[in-house]
């Protein structure tokens, strides 16, 4: 019968392991604690990149006091944060930009102070910054930055134009952002992007390939079989008809969607006749046409040929935007729109917008720069 023989370690061997339970359990804590520092980090609003950075400079303390800091998360996850700067990234405000906290760099060692590099950053891109840098440094950056849709890559054409015309700070940023400083039809904007709230202007260019997804129109409500427009459009015009029918008001749409190629034949007819000064002040050339979107509706009465002086065209003043219409090119603006009043022509912009045009008394040019030109 075989003898089982007890397995027992050698002293050296129990005080080896002991030694190496203790390292273990040390290495265990430490990496409990700092999971714990990290999640409360985490938990903060920190990323875990950035805590990591945070707990590498030991920069916890500072932080929590802090407080979530979208721009300090961004310098701590940055190759570019410099310990200098720290109290500042936690004073500007927070913008997506890849380059940020190297932009940040630059214009401190530029010598401006937090809440101007706030604005700079807040009115123009990651690439705009960079060019902004290149400037040399302005001394009043609030004069313009203040205004919500301001641009820094326009700052010289507002210093320019504000000279020119001695016009406020807002109205320069508007009129230079509308590109009311340049020439008409001279290296105009190529728009490439479509929705229902595009802005087409003198200075802001359709394409000859755009045509919009149109739907036809009911003779009922044109002048022939032949218009068409966005069916979105085409439902607010019904709805409005029958509106102002109601009330006794008999309104019909004249002309709708132009192609780039129609536009093209009725600027070729009037300079004809008329010579090309007359389409350069009174006719869209083809691109600049806003009836190649397919939103607009030349309206006319049915009870009066000269709309303008039609109870329709009362009417259509003080209830259009009901529908989400508005008068595109009003009397008293024709330096902003940059056409003549046309008291026929309504764009369809949707019912929020037109209330708020009604409302202010301003034009679609004003309204889409302040509120919708990103």
């Amino acid at each position: 019968m075989a003898v089982r023989r007890k397995f027992k370690l050698k002293p050296n061997a129990i005080i080896l392991l002991k030694r190496v339970g203790i390292v273990l359990g040390i290495l265990l804590a430490i990496f409990l604690f700092y999971r714990h520092n990290i999640n409360e980090l985490k938990k903060l609003g920190y990323s875990e990149k950035a805590s990591n950075t945070i707990l590498f400079k030991f920069k916890k303390s500072y932080v929590m006091d802090i407080g979530k800091n979208k721009t300090l998360n961004a310098a701590f996850e940055s190759k570019d944060y410099k310990e200098k700067n720290i109290d500042n990234y936690s004073k500007i405000k927070y913008q997506n930009h890849k380059h940020l906290i190297k932009h940040i760099n630059l214009l401190l060692k530029k010598g401006y102070h937090n809440k101007d590099i706030s604005l700079i950053l807040a009115h123009g891109t990651d690439n705009d910054v960079e060019e902004f840098i290149k400037h040399k440094k302005i001394r009043y950056i609030e004069e313009f930055f203040t205004i919500d849709c301001a641009k820094i890559n326009n700052y010289d054409r507002y210093i320019a134009y504000s000279d020119e015309t001695g016009e406020d700070e807002e109205t320069v940023v508007v009129s230079v952002n509308l590109d009311m400083d340049k020439e008409p039809y001279k290296e105009p904007l190529k728009i490439r992007k479509y929705n229902k709230y595009v802005l087409v202007t003198k200075h802001r260019q359709l394409m000859k390939s755009y045509k919009p997804k149109l739907v036809n129109i009911d003779k009922k409500y044109a002048l022939d079989s032949k218009q068409k427009s966005v069916k979105e459009a085409k439902d607010a015009f019904i709805k409005m008809y029958k509106a102002a029918k109601k009330k006794g008001y008999e309104i019909y749409i004249n002309s709708s969607y132009r192609s780039y190629e129609e536009q093209e034949k009725i600027c070729n007819t009037y300079s004809s006749l008329y010579g090309q000064s007359y389409i350069e002040k009174y006719v869209a050339k083809p691109g600049y046409s806003e009836h190649q979107t397919g939103l607009v509706f030349d309206i006319a009465s049915k009870k009066n040929k000269i709309f303008a002086e039609s109870k329709e065209y009362k009417w259509m003043q003080e209830n259009a935007y009901k529908y989400g219409f508005i008068q595109r090119y009003p009397k008293g603006y024709e330096e902003i729109t940059g056409f003549r009043a046309e008291q026929w022509h309504y764009r369809y912009v949707g019912k929020k917008i037109a209330k708020y045009i009604y409302d202010h008394k301003i034009t679609y040019d004003e309204y889409y720069i302040r509120f919708l030109d990103k």
